[in-house]
This record gives structure tokens, C-alpha cells and sequence, in this order.
């Protein structure tokens, strides 16, 4: 019986818990990246810590840079993840939580003209970011894979 204990235990702890509504998406961190063609994107997001996430993201064709966004969720005044994105630098426009999930969250600004609504989602391997209107319309997605960064 001494041995069982210990067992049940241990697989108790790595069983996933559910994400709760106020944890940040630590599934989310690292470095992601997608091509088709000369079409390219990466998005670099770090792991929570202190209630804050950084990212940034680019977007190019061929060798040049077409957009550019300084990303971050953080914990909004009443403890729930929000985004903020920064196009290019600009303004910062929030995005509140939606929904969130233990492999997804969503972001949702009615407000903005588009997107409205910003899903990051994980599938197996990949990181699926999802943008459109509130409705579903103007939908656009996007598969990102992993990369894999070794210190020099």
C-alpha cells in the first residue's frame, strides 16, 4: 500500500489542471514561425512572470519587413489576461479576455475596426492564431511552428 500512495500521487501532479481564467497562456512562450513563399511571419513571446507576457511579431516578404507589433498580456484591473498590441508601435489598443481555455485564449475589442477578435490556439506542434470581426467575418488564420533557439 506504501508504494500506491506515492504513485497516485505523482500522477496527480502531472495531470493538467484546467486553466483558470486569471493564468496567462505559458503555452504561448516561445519562438513561432510560418512561410509560404517569400510570405513570411514570427511571433516571440516570453513566459509569464510577475503577471506580465512580452511578444513581438514581424511580418515580411522575401528579405524586407512589412509590419511589425509590440504585443504583451498582462493582468488587467480586475485580474483577467487582456492584450494589448502596439502596431508598428503606436498606440497600444486593449483586448479583453473572451475565453480561455488550457490549449486557447481569445481576445475580443468590439471597438476596434479590425481585428476584433484575436484567438491564439495550440494544435499539437502548432500555434494557430486566428483574427476577424466580432461576427466571424473577415476571418484570416495563420499556422505557426515552433523554432527551435540554441544559446551561441
Amino acid at each position: 500500500m506504501r508504494r500506491v500512495l506515492p504513485l497516485a500521487v505523482f500522477a496527480l501532479l502531472l495531470t493538467p489542471a484546467p486553466l483558470a481564467a486569471t493564468d496567462l497562456p505559458g503555452w504561448l512562450a516561445g519562438t513561432w514561425s510560418r512561410q509560404a513563399g517569400a510570405t513570411w511571419a514570427e511571433e516571440l513571446w516570453t513566459a509569464p512572470r510577475g503577471g506580465l507576457m512580452l511578444g513581438v511579431a514581424r511580418n515580411g516578404f522575401g528579405p524586407d519587413v512589412t509590419d511589425w507589433d509590440y504585443l504583451r498580456i498582462e493582468r488587467g484591473r480586475d485580474g483577467q489576461p487582456e492584450l494589448l498590441a502596439q502596431a508598428k508601435g503606436g498606440a497600444a489598443v486593449r483586448f479583453a479576455l473572451a475565453v480561455a481555455s488550457e490549449a486557447a485564449i481569445e481576445f475580443a475589442n468590439p471597438a476596434h475596426p479590425w481585428p476584433q477578435r484575436i484567438r491564439y490556439s495550440r494544435e499539437g506542434q502548432l500555434l494557430v492564431l486566428e483574427m476577424s470581426l466580432m461576427d466571424g467575418s473577415r476571418a484570416e488564420a495563420w499556422n505557426y511552428r515552433p523554432v527551435a533557439t540554441t544559446p551561441d
